[in-house]
């Protein structure tokens, strides 16, 4: 039934629409406009009585949203005050089995936009277009949302080493026109440090991840030197496992090593280029988001690859920033998967070895619900290293410490990053 409604409402729109877009575009919004037709039209023949009064639904739909703000307004955990999401399905760890994306050691750059004002221009960044800092019922915490065919760019050049690593959140978002607009994001090296590389090709390097308005992500690396003319590269994913879809939530994660850049969506390696910029003269020292409609948060830049064997086992100490959660929560996120893995790995390698995991927080938010938060995520560490990677549970203990440990003062995105850890202790 669905199909011949489908098919009806196509017919009727296509005699009806011109578009200079082409016969793609064309034939994609006929179908999404065709779909959701067919889907109402079904339902309203199949459950004509399912549906509550318009007003009682908004009275619902409100008091709904007034309940999560007052939870989130009540103080727990790090980040306090924020927006907190509806419950959603979790990602299994076990997703997550293939990456072996391992965050840098040391936080040099982080952004969560909780420093700024709702519907302020982030103050981190500096731009020739627009953006503002929001909160959404669909994800927790703030976010930088933009609409643009000019840039967001890092105010301050990064000062990057050979080795380090790039993360951030991104949801895809209707652009200009009421579609999604997909985006671009931006790794180059600057020729202006204070302000826009303009051009097709800004800055003298760059590596270019273009996310289209139908989904499928992009690349390309250029080098504007003569020593780099011919070395350029470009490639596709294609595929529907890898298109983003509008309001959705991704996470871009890119490492690179010297000349080597791997670009990871979720659990997904997208793209792995050995030799991206083969010239010792490239050193990037800025990212931008640019061309589209997106919102972007929990960007973080850190450098040194953690030597998680030696400083567990010989150190008797890890520190570490590659077991992630979500805001208020003490879910361990699936993009841990290759972190823990790595500290399985050191502790089947010593069957001897018992360890105490450590949660610890930062500041924001009460005392005790920070406390609680911490000794619940350290539960969730320990849980995940017996049931995921066969760790005996009677190896590890669990203690919160919440905000009573701070490595540095809470007075910083960056620092606040830092203080966000969990530890690993020989026993």
């Amino acid at each position: 039934m669905k199909n011949l409604l489908k098919f009806a409402v196509i017919g009727a729109l296509a005699a009806l629409t011109m578009t200079s877009q082409g016969q793609i575009n064309l034939k994609d919004r006929l179908n999404r406009t065709a779909n959701k037709a067919a889907d109402e039209v079904e339902k309203a023949i199949t459950e004509p009585d399912s549906q509550e009064p318009k007003e009682e639904q908004q009275n619902t739909d409100q008091d709904k949203q007034n309940n999560q703000q007052n939870k989130a307004e009540s103080g727990e955990g790090d980040n306090a005050g924020q927006q907190t999401a509806p419950q959603q399905e979790q990602t299994q760890l076990q997703s997550f089995s293939k990456y072996d994306f391992i965050p840098g050691e040391k936080v040099v750059f982080f952004d969560d936009f909780t420093q700024d004002a709702i519907g302020d221009f982030p103050a981190l960044w500096n731009t020739n277009g627009s953006a503002e800092v929001v909160t959404t019922n669909l994800f927790p915490g703030n976010w930088m949302q933009f609409s643009i065919r000019e840039a967001i760019w890092t105010d301050q050049l990064l000062n990057l080493p050979d080795n380090y690593t790039i993360e951030f959140d991104v949801v895809p978002i209707k652009g200009e026109e009421g579609t999604m607009q997909g985006y671009g994001f931006r790794l180059m090296q600057s020729i202006n440090a204070k302000s826009f590389d303009y051009g097709a090709v800004p800055g003298q390097a760059a590596f270019y991840l273009d996310v289209a308005y139908f989904g499928t992500p992009y690349y390309s690396t250029y080098i504007n030197s003569d020593e780099g003319a011919d070395l350029g590269l470009s490639g596709i994913k294609d595929g529907d496992a890898y298109k983003q879809k509008e309001n959705q939530k991704y996470h871009i994660a890119v490492w690179v090593q010297k000349a080597r850049i791997r670009l990871y969506q979720d659990q997904n390696k997208l793209f792995d280029l050995p030799k991206a910029f083969n010239v010792a003269s490239v050193k990037m020292d800025r990212i931008r988001f640019e061309d589209g409609a997106a919102m972007v948060s929990n960007i973080r830049i850190a450098v040194g690859a953690p030597d998680t064997r030696n400083k567990l086992i010989t150190e008797g100490r890890l520190v570490t920033y590659g077991i992630y959660f979500d805001v208020n929560k003490d879910v361990v996120k699936p993009e841990s998967y290759a972190t823990l893995k790595e500290i399985a790995a050191a502790l089947n390698e010593n069957p001897g070895v018992r360890v105490k995991v450590i949660g610890h927080t930062d500041s924001d938010g009460a005392d005790a619900a920070n406390l609680d938060l911490s000794k619940r995520r350290a539960e969730s560490v320990k849980n995940e290293l017996s049931k995921t990677f066969g760790i005996d549970a009677s190896r590890i203990e669990t203690e919160g410490m919440g905000e009573s440990k701070p490595i540095t003062p809470n007075d910083t995105p960056v620092n606040k990053a830092l203080n966000r850890r969990v530890e690993f202790v020989k026993l």
